[in-house]
């Protein structure tokens, strides 16, 4: 987004004059179609529902001020994208419409007006008549619909664009809540000859969390929620894999009915299940705005405890001729509307606390949770911090608390709810041990709020946790060799410390006598071991866990020494050196009294004496050492290419930081694109910062950012200045 742009985008809708309200509409436009795509044809969206919900509430209200840039190509006159998948396509009987969405109170008065003023036009409605409207929880899912003939399914297919969707009946047999035939006669009113059955199919919590955990154990990549996992289930080419999903399915109203028994909502509900459907049991017919209120209020309360997914309530006019005098505007329809919760936070109750141990013996408790949806992701676990947050916290065993995805990435606790604390919680007493079984002592840094277990790398939980931090994704990269399986391979005795990974394909037909581990699973992990004998010095270096040093800080290190010889030579002298240096020298830094690389060391960009003193403390300890060096008898560390930069290079001596989710590139291809430019990548935000790129949902950093007058750009200001 340029400049201009940026500044229009912040621009009330009432601020803006037609040339900017029409360079905007085209922007939302543009935007609301990219995430239409990755939500319908890719099950994979990329940014909150309640983000795009804003995105969409204020295209709206550009053309109720512009009604001059409405035209047939506008997201608020399409429903979704033309499916372009391998399913054939089904043109549906009747559309399947979107609804509108109501936020807020004032939405939904807003609604209540408008059906009124309606009927008051259209039928003898009194002004003081009741109106009433069958409610129903939203369930989180994708949209089917079901074609009956003669009471035997014959058709299934997606919504797709409202007008055309994708044929998925082989894959909707499969799930059992959809019957093939249906039962008869109900209440002496005969199943329509030839009728759409409209609903939606969805995954329950816990099915969802047991197949993530199927993932896991097999070393596969987990789902993000029980949504997508539903949408991807459906639309899969072999309906056999769907057949192993755990699908379930809601039915709650029609397409083509021909005859039509039903004049009423609720009574068309009530049939369904007598023709042997699954109906929404959280369903109400409400006679009074009042009633409607209530029954939001008490959908909002019971939330966190269903085993569903919903984010909201839908409300529709009750009966059936009262819909057909209202009729339908663009996408949606006059008589209902969809009462959308708040994404961004939910309520849920603690099952307990426990404590984790990193990978540098910090103890972090977490928060077991009842999973809950929280901004489209399901969680079961969210981060207490340290101790002293559950002090302020306060929260306890048994406690209804809620839960907010900071950054709309890493889940917290933000509190508990006075009224539903359980009588006689206990408080929680942070641990004076480590949990592991040496149970070795606990403590807390000076002037820190990090506790940590004294136990070093004789803790089994720290030698699990860097063995897992060894092979992840920043580091070697090995596939198939998850955190499951580190442990289980610890807990058994063939890993203890990382050399130990390089030498299981020596193991491997003990491995392959293991539970879960056949021949092939044997031969691609000892394949992705062996590809990885070879690797670049500053992933040698991050892979190692050292203290403060991360990805970006490796890679400094690895331009700076080049050589891994030279870089362990060099670490070694250093750890000597700085344990004759005075600490009053250290903090000045005073070259002339430390040694030439202890110095050298402290002098690096982005390191200075903090980092220094981690570096050389972790080469102080004789098991570390040998560590790196049975590493490097099994491997093959390649050296860095020193990197030249030019004295013009656009961004030489620039220290910059990204932070969000980037749509464009890889957070890898960026990084790497920055330092071509001549530019330092770290992976925090200080004075030192020259700029910071902000994708989508971030969080801290750009925050930290702003309050140090740092430059900030957005991703696409990046990518016209790299380009």
């Amino acid at each position: 987004m340029s400049k201009a742009a940026k500044v229009v985008a912040a621009l009330k809708v009432d601020e803006l004059t037609e040339r900017q309200a029409r360079a905007e509409h085209k922007r939302l436009a543009d935007e609301i179609a990219h995430h239409d795509k990755l939500y319908h044809e890719k099950d994979d969206p990329e940014i909150s529902d309640a983000a795009y919900d804003q995105l969409r509430q204020r295209l709206k209200a550009i053309e109720e001020r512009f009604p001059q840039l409405v035209d047939m190509f506008s997201p608020t006159q399409k429903v979704a994208p033309t499916p372009t998948t391998a399913f054939a396509k089904v043109k549906h009987a009747r559309p399947m419409l979107s609804l509108d969405n109501a936020f807020s109170d004032e939405d939904l008065q807003g609604f209540f007006d408008r059906v009124r003023r309606g009927l008051e036009r259209e039928t003898d409605l009194k002004p003081d008549a009741e109106i009433a409207y069958s409610c129903e929880a939203k369930i989180d899912g994708l949209s089917i619909s079901l074609r009956y003939e003669d009471g035997e399914f014959v058709q299934g297919a997606t919504r797709g664009d409202g007008t055309t969707g994708e044929d998925v009946t082989a894959n909707l047999r499969t799930i059992k809540d959809i019957p093939q035939k249906l039962k008869g006669q109900g209440s002496g009113k005969g199943v329509p000859g030839a009728f759409d059955v409209r609903g939606e199919v969805y995954m329950e919590r816990k099915a969802f969390m047991e197949l993530n955990a199927r993932q896991v154990a097999a070393g596969e990549k987990a789902y993000v929620n029980p949504r997508n996992t539903a949408a991807g289930s459906l639309r899969q080419l072999d309906p056999e894999i769907t057949a192993e999903r755990p699908l379930r399915f809601f039915a709650y109203a029609w397409g083509e009915a021909e005859p039509r028994p039903w004049k009423t909502h609720s009574e068309y509900l009530k049939l369904l299940k007598e023709w042997g459907f699954k109906t929404n049991p959280l369903t109400k017919l409400c006679h009074t705005p009042e009633e409607v209120r209530a029954f939001y209020r008490k959908i909002g309360e019971e939330r966190p405890s269903l085993p569903y997914d919903i984010d909201g309530v839908v409300y529709k006019v009750d009966r059936i001729d009262w819909q057909e005098r209202l009729g339908f505007v663009s996408r949606a329809p006059r008589w209902a509307i969809a009462h959308k919760f708040p994404a961004e936070q939910a309520r849920t109750r603690l099952k307990g606390i426990f404590i984790q141990v990193g990978r540098t013996g910090a103890l972090t408790p977490v928060a077991d949770l009842d999973p809950v949806n929280v901004g489209g992701v399901v969680v079961a676990r969210a981060t207490l911090h340290n101790a002293d947050e559950i002090e302020r916290l306060d929260v306890r065993e048994g406690d209804m608390v809620i839960v907010q995805r900071a950054g709309d990435v890493i889940p917290q606790v933000l509190g508990y709810v006075p009224e539903e604390r359980p009588k006689k919680t206990e408080k929680f007493h942070f641990p004076t041990k480590c949990p592991c079984p040496l149970k070795t002592p606990v403590k807390s840094e000076e002037g820190g709020v990090v506790r940590r277990c004294s136990g070093g790398l004789e803790c089994p939980f720290q030698q699990v946790e860097r063995l897992r931090y060894f092979v992840s994704r920043n580091c070697f990269d090995i596939e198939g060799l998850g955190g499951t399986h580190i442990e289980n391979f610890f807990n058994d005795g063939l890993l203890k410390i990382p050399g130990d990974i390089f030498r299981l394909p020596g193991k491997k037909d003990l491995i392959r006598k293991r539970e879960g581990w056949g021949d092939l699973s044997v031969n691609n992990l000892i394949k992705a071991i062996e590809d990885r004998k070879t690797i670049s010095l500053d992933r040698f270096i991050n892979a190692l866990g050292i203290p403060l040093i991360g990805e970006a800080t490796a890679k400094i290190m690895a331009q700076e020494y080049g050589d891994v010889d030279d870089w362990l030579a060099e670490m070694l002298k250093a750890a000597k050196e700085r344990r004759k240096t005075p600490d009053d020298v250290k903090k000045e830094k005073a070259a002339a009294e430390v040694g030439e690389s202890y110095g050298r060391l402290c002098n690096i960009e982005q390191i200075g004496v903090t980092t220094a003193d981690a570096i050389a403390a972790f080469f102080g300890e004789g098991h570390n050492v040998e560590i790196i060096r049975d590493l490097r008898k099994q491997l093959t560390v390649e050296a860095v290419k020193r990197r030249v930069i030019a004295a013009d290079a656009l961004l030489k001596d620039k220290v910059v930081v990204f932070t969000g989710e980037l749509s464009s590139m890889t957070r890898d291809a960026a990084k790497a694109r920055a330092e071509e430019l001549g530019a330092k990548v770290t992976d925090s935000v200080s004075k030192k910062t020259s700029l910071v790129v902000v994708g989508e949902n971030a969080g801290s950093k750009a925050r930290k950012a702003a309050e140090l007058g740092v430059q900030t750009m957005t991703e696409e200001e990046w990518v016209k200045l790299s380009a």
